[in-house]
């Protein structure tokens, strides 16, 4: 088998891209999840190469080195968390980290700080803000439910970074229909 890491996969419509465009290559998978591709068997280098080139042309990128990899594993694990489990989460986010990676929180810490420029909070929190954006433009849920299901102690919490990430509230968020939201990948 053969575990391939792909920047850029952050979304279960990047998972159908990736899978379908692997499959027309003739390759068998044993799994595709956020950021991460097991072929059945090994491939060569110019079969990587092909498939790096593939991808490519949908924005995909697959890593190489092991602080590519572990910095592409803390995005995909914290979108994940944000877009689908959030609410769920009982740990502290260093400990959720350290718990999924198995490697010390300020090694990570420090190794998504350097090659970023921001830290692991300040990106999970820009992650929580776009959420935000995305649920208010739905209108769909309170500004309650919302704080609620993204693992906010209060609205006002929610509220306060949300003012402090966008500079306005987010009543006023709402009435703004151009505002243009952020593609994860772009964060």
């Amino acid at each position: 088998m053969k575990q391939l890491h792909i920047k850029n996969m952050v979304c279960n419509r990047c998972i159908m891209v990736v899978t379908s465009e692997l499959e027309k290559l003739g390759y068998s998978l044993v799994s595709v999840e956020l950021g991460e591709v097991v072929l059945k068997k090994q491939i060569s280098q110019n079969e990587k190469e092909t498939i790096a080139h593939r991808l490519g042309t949908f924005g995909f990128e697959i890593l190489d080195d092991s602080n590519s990899k572990t910095i592409e594993k803390i995005k995909t694990l914290l979108i994940d968390l944000v877009q689908y489990k959030n609410n769920l989460l009982k740990l502290t986010l260093s400990d959720f980290l350290v718990q999924q990676l198995h490697q010390d929180y300020s090694k990570l810490s420090n190794l998504f700080s350097n090659v970023e420029g921001i830290s692991i909070e300040k990106y999970f929190i820009n992650l929580k803000i776009e959420k935000v954006k995305e649920l208010i433009v739905y209108d769909e849920l309170s500004l309650s439910e919302i704080a609620h299901l993204l693992n906010y102690s209060s609205v006002a919490h929610l509220s306060n970074q949300f003012k402090k990430n966008t500079g306005f509230s987010p009543s006023y968020f709402k009435k703004l229909k151009d505002t243009k939201r952020k593609e994860l990948d772009q964060l």
